[in-house]
């Protein structure tokens, strides 16, 4: 299998993590967001929707969306489950998931910033406000969810899921942004479990082939 992902971006981290979970080896291509080569006729071919990941299959199939992919996944190579067996239980992980991959990050994604700056003519501090706030807001419901649930060691049972998979991305992009992550007990004591695994950590920006100094 081949991924075509970005270092920083949250939703191929989560791909990243979901393979690393699950053992599954991958050829890494890059694909430079920031530089605008998603934007490039060569990579129109690959994804019409221009964005990244993509996950290229054995026989040339190509899979888009972040959380199809992981579906995908979960289903083709099923253990270790990213979802529990418990119809609710899986539901209240997909929720979780869910927070994160439709509350916060459409709203925080690049090519939302830039067009804050570029056309709307935002500035930086405003900008980052803007991402501070969505962030922070979808983490207190995060956080609020996990109250809910039965203390585990991550953010449902003790073994990563779905849910972790999206979490940790968007925590490490809050941090680049000097996000605000007081009051969040449960959020980051999961986060913080999950970097303690080495799926975790050889999935991170920084670990990556084409990750920049």
């Amino acid at each position: 299998m081949k991924l075509y992902n970005y270092f920083r971006s949250s939703a191929s981290f989560r791909v990243r993590i979901a393979l690393a979970l699950k053992g599954m080896p991958y050829d890494y291509v890059p694909v430079h967001i920031a530089r605008g080569d998603h934007k490039l006729p060569a990579f129109g071919d690959i994804s019409v929707e221009g964005l990244v990941p993509v996950l290229e299959l054995d026989d040339g199939t190509r899979l888009t969306q972040s959380m199809a992919i992981i579906e995908y996944l979960d289903e083709v190579h099923p253990t270790p489950s990213l979802v529990p067996a418990n119809l609710i239980d899986r539901a209240r992980v997909r929720a979780l998931a869910q927070i994160v991959a439709c509350e916060i990050h459409p709203v925080n994604n690049l090519r939302i910033l830039k067009y804050l700056t570029r056309e709307l003519k935002v500035e930086e501090e405003p900008k980052n406000v803007w991402y501070r706030h969505w962030v922070r807001a979808g983490l207190q419901a995060y956080e609020g969810q996990l109250a809910q649930l039965p203390a585990s060691t991550y953010s449902f049972g003790d073994t990563p899921t779905l849910a972790d998979c999206c979490l940790v991305p968007q925590i490490f992009n809050g941090q680049r942004f000097n996000t605000d992550f007081s009051g969040l007990p449960r959020t980051m004591a999961a986060f913080e479990a999950c970097m303690k695994l080495e799926a975790f950590q050889k999935s991170q920006p920084s670990a990556c082939p084409d990750a920049e100094a």
